[in-house]
């Protein structure tokens, strides 16, 4: 079969279906975790940290993540971790201590690691670049999916089984998501495997992050600030809307509609990235986010903030996969694994660092001023992707 014959159809399960488990699991216990820890006498503040150590697994496992999947095989990788995660699932739902919770949703971070570099190398070496783009937004798109599902899987098992009911939803997500890998075939590991030539050595990180240091301090940099934006969005919706004197309901209801049309625009993106070149969705994805940030300090009432999340939301939802999409672009045949696991530690420093600054920026002047901070972040990502990302169609 020949690339031009090749269709996602074709790999939509093995794909795709993990991913959208792997988002369920997530999307059922991030509401409960910091719940958790403050049932089992957590300050609000701690609550948060053991909250935040899913991120921090995660930003220390992307390099070693890259070695276990070269080693292993994306498909190993994803058994690992999904039977990794699942203890650390069973560590947080049974846990009677901070501790031994702490431990468990540090673990999930580790386990997502892989499970995430595993799903984009997969994609890269499967899919022929003209539908790359089209793949890698798929991807994003139905991690969402399972994200804005989960909850509500979590809150119907929590009637049942208390908050240990959401970890134990997220455990039979991660089982289905073990089963979809192990029915599948073995993956191939790079481009050369599929043509039947000795697949070439494999480069150490080090050589990897040498030879390819200029792309990781140009688009690397962008991949850094998306990572600051979106993660920070999360965090600037509600509290904004607080400040507004807007009732928790309707800040729910405000976020669910910012999370429909993040979901609906992922595939169209991806099209017209593969039809007509990156550019065309990734400057509009980061400008608008960069506007509707710089935006929402200056809303006084109800509509123009909607309004300005909903912006918020249409930007990041067309974005969807440009991270990936720009790292399978770049990386090489050999060490794409080493490759992948250095482009998701830098996503995950601007995941982990722009709350952090919004934070500190909040603390000495204002909110308003930590959100104008991020929008500026988006601003300069336009810059920086327009300056270095490269102008051929894939096609």
């Amino acid at each position: 079969m020949t690339d031009s014959d090749f269709s996602l159809r074709q790999i939509a399960v093995p794909a795709f279906g993990p991913s959208l488990l792997y988002g369920t699991s997530n999307g059922a216990i991030l509401p409960v975790i910091a719940l958790s820890a403050r049932e089992l006498g957590a300050s609000v503040a701690l609550a948060g940290l053991i909250t935040a150590l899913i991120g921090i697994g995660s930003l220390v496992s992307n390099i070693p993540a890259g070695w276990v999947a070269e080693r292993l095989g994306e498909r190993r990788a994803l058994l690992l971790a999904a039977a990794f995660s699942s203890v650390a699932l069973l560590i947080c739902a049974l846990a009677t201590g901070l501790a031994p919770l702490a431990l468990g949703v540090f673990m999930v971070g580790m386990a997502t690691a892989v499970f995430l570099l595993a799903r984009q190398a997969y994609l890269a070496d499967a899919v022929p670049r003209y539908l790359r783009a089209r793949a890698m937004s798929s991807l994003g798109g139905a991690t969402r999916i399972g994200v804005f599902v989960g909850p509500f899987l979590g809150a119907g098992a929590i009637h049942f089984f208390d908050l240990a009911g959401a970890y134990y939803v997220a455990m039979l997500a991660m089982a289905g998501a073990a089963v979809i890998a192990w029915r599948s075939p073995d993956f191939p590991t790079t481009a050369a495997t599929k043509t039947g030539e000795p697949p070439p050595p494999r480069p150490s990180t080090w050589q990897v992050l040498r030879d390819h240091a200029g792309v990781f301090a140009t688009l690397g940099i962008g991949v850094m600030l998306v990572g600051a934006i979106r993660s920070s969005r999360q965090i600037v919706i509600p509290l904004w809307a607080e400040h507004l004197s807007i009732s928790p309901t309707w800040i729910s209801l405000i976020y669910g509609l910012v999370s429909a049309i993040d979901m609906l625009v992922f595939y169209p993106a991806g099209k017209v990235m593969d039809q007509m070149g990156r550019l065309w969705v990734i400057l509009p994805s980061t400008f608008l986010m960069g506007v509707a940030l710089l935006i929402m300090p200056f809303t006084t009432s109800t509509v123009p903030f909607v309004l300005a999340a909903l912006l918020l939301g249409f930007g990041n939802g067309i974005g969807s996969g440009i991270v990936m999409t720009l790292a399978a672009d770049a990386s090489p045949r050999a060490g794409r694994n080493a490759f992948l696991g250095v482009w998701r530690l830098m996503a995950d420093i601007g995941n982990s660092g722009g709350p952090a600054l919004l934070a500190a920026v909040t603390a000495v002047i204002s909110l308003g001023a930590g959100i104008g901070m991020i929008g500026v972040f988006g601003l300069t990502a336009t810059l920086v992707f327009w300056r270095f990302t490269p102008r051929q169609v894939p096609h």
